[in-house]
């Protein structure tokens, strides 16, 4: 392809924010109907799910670039190159790091190179910057991350979240399970007493609830975290996708990790 493609269909919402970083919002026929940010997305025509992209819909739509990540059915994909579409698909990143490549790939892809190498610098800028304020960091206190809404489901050390932690200082009480997800057990989490309860929940009233939940549970609300009001809210929307706003999402786990140091 020889000029920046005009309709482009995005089907995942880290891909989405990354399209819109680039400029490329305008250029956007359509997308999933989890794309929700910024909030122009919300006004582009929706094509499906992640696990469920109506084909039909997409070739409506006459993109000249489709761009899927490894998290779509790869029957899925395979039917839309059937089509005749133009497909390209991204990996699935395990750390921070894969953030970079995957905005340059996008970059080369639709012919922002530049755009996407000057994000990729503003963003590392931005991550060198808050290890510098971090080398001040003394104890690394123990965190324990709750997936709002799914009991004691959390992050393991095979998860980007992890690395996340792991960059603000910060020690996760499951890491040395190498997996990305897992539940976890009760009577474990009273054994670790985490210093920090990091709850990844939508909005305030969702993070309210599962709050209330860990000072009312026997056992759970003896926790360290819980006992010393450390049970604390992480904007899931930020945190759980692979983009620009991972950067942000790491800056707000070491404010609520080291608060005397990053107000």
């Amino acid at each position: 392809m020889s000029e920046t493609p005009r309709r482009i269909i995005s089907l995942a919402p880290n891909i989405t924010e990354i399209l819109f970083a680039l400029g490329l919002g305008d250029r956007m026929a359509g997308v999933t109907r989890y794309c929700d940010y910024p909030p122009a997305a919300l006004a582009i025509e929706k094509v499906g799910g992640l696990l469920d992209p109506d084909l039909e819909k997409i070739r409506s739509l006459r993109p000249d670039l489709v761009i899927a990540f490894r998290g779509n059915p790869w029957d899925a994909v395979d039917r839309l190159r059937g089509l005749g579409l133009r497909v390209f698909v991204l990996d699935i990143g395990k750390t921070l790091a894969d953030v970079p490549r995957t905005i340059e790939n996008i970059g080369r892809v639709t012919l922002r190179e530049k755009e996407a190498a000057a994000l990729v610098r503003s963003l590392e800028d931005k991550a060198q910057a808050l290890s510098r304020v971090l080398d001040a960091a003394g104890r690394k206190p123990k965190v324990f991350i709750d997936l709002q809404g799914l009991g004691l489901s959390t992050c393991g050390g095979g998860s980007y979240l992890n690395d996340l932690l792991e960059r603000a200082r910060g020690v996760n009480v499951a890491a040395a399970i190498r997996r990305d997800w897992l539940e976890y057990d009760r009577e474990r989490l009273i054994q670790d007493d985490p210093d920090i309860i990091l709850v990844m929940a939508r909005t305030d009233a969702d993070f309210a609830r599962t709050r209330i939940w860990f000072e009312t549970q026997g056992g759970l609300k003896d926790i360290r975290a819980v006992r010393a009001g450390r049970v604390l809210r992480l904007d899931e929307n930020a945190a759980s996708r692979f983009g620009p706003r991972l950067y942000d999402a790491l800056a707000e786990l070491a404010r609520l990790l080291h608060p005397d140091l990053i107000k």
